[in-house]
């Protein structure tokens, strides 16, 4: 029999790896959770701020989907109207390619309004970690952050446009299109324009390669770099304040 008084919804950015790099109101909501839904990218440590909640991997990987989204959906509106207060914990944050959008959408149809705590994006928290400057003052004045794919699996059309900017550029989800990705900044770029690529940013087993359109599909090939990765493009990727700026070899003059 279902609980008359229904449960709480709250939608949480976790960070992008790093279990430190979690904000406190995230914590408290883990802390008062009841049920607790986790993606894949989601440190498993940070659910140990909650041991007696139930929780529940729904985590996607490439080829291997556990859940679909829609099954995602009716279990979060399922345990809110067993009056159960759940936690939606997304790696990232939550309003950058985590589909929010999608859940919160579905819980209102059903009445169930979807509280939001943000979390530091992938993209950000990586780029920081490594000294990365996304913007420098006269220098990088913007960033493009796009996915690598679109629902049909094919690289995101946005890129053709971003290679075209003097942004600063952020592809996530890209390393299946690597060789195409490549293929269109080469379009408007020099061969000698500046990539990098980012393996389990944050984390301790982080791995990166730095280097050029020209040398960045074999160096990720001998550097054994897979998913979950970033991409970033352009100057900023070659500053000096950047970690691996003085052991960088690659002449971007």
């Amino acid at each position: 029999m279902r609980n008359k008084t229904k449960g709480k919804l709250t939608i949480v950015g976790a960070g992008p790896g790093d279990p430190e790099l979690i904000t406190l109101k995230a914590v408290n909501a883990l802390k008062n959770a009841e049920v607790i839904l986790y993606d894949a990218l989601v440190n498993p440590i940070l659910l140990e701020h909650n041991k007696t909640a139930e929780h529940y991997f729904v985590g996607k990987r490439k080829g291997a989907h556990s859940f679909k989204q829609s099954e995602i959906n009716t279990m979060l509106v399922s345990f809110v109207n067993e009056g159960k207060k759940v936690v939606r914990l997304k790696g990232g944050d939550v309003s950058v390619f985590a589909r929010a959008a999608e859940e919160i959408s579905y819980a209102e149809r059903f009445g169930i309004t979807a509280h939001l705590i943000p979390g530091i994006s992938s993209f950000s928290g990586i780029a920081a970690n490594n000294r990365i400057p996304l913007t420098r003052r006269c220098q990088y004045e913007s960033i493009w952050v796009t996915t690598g794919y679109t629902c049909d699996g094919k690289p995101s059309p946005d890129i053709i446009h971003a290679a075209q900017s003097t942004a600063t550029v952020v592809i996530l989800m890209g390393m299946t299109h690597l060789p195409e990705i490549v293929s269109l900044f080469n379009i408007h770029k020099p061969n000698n324009y500046p990539i990098a690529v980012v393996q389990n940013g944050t984390l301790p087993n982080e791995k990166s390669v730095v280097g050029t359109l020209e040398t960045i599909v074999q160096q990720v090939k001998e550097g054994e770099i897979q998913n979950p990765a970033a991409i970033f493009v352009g100057p900023a990727v070659n500053d000096p304040t950047t970690l691996w700026a003085k052991q960088q070899e690659v002449n971007f003059a």
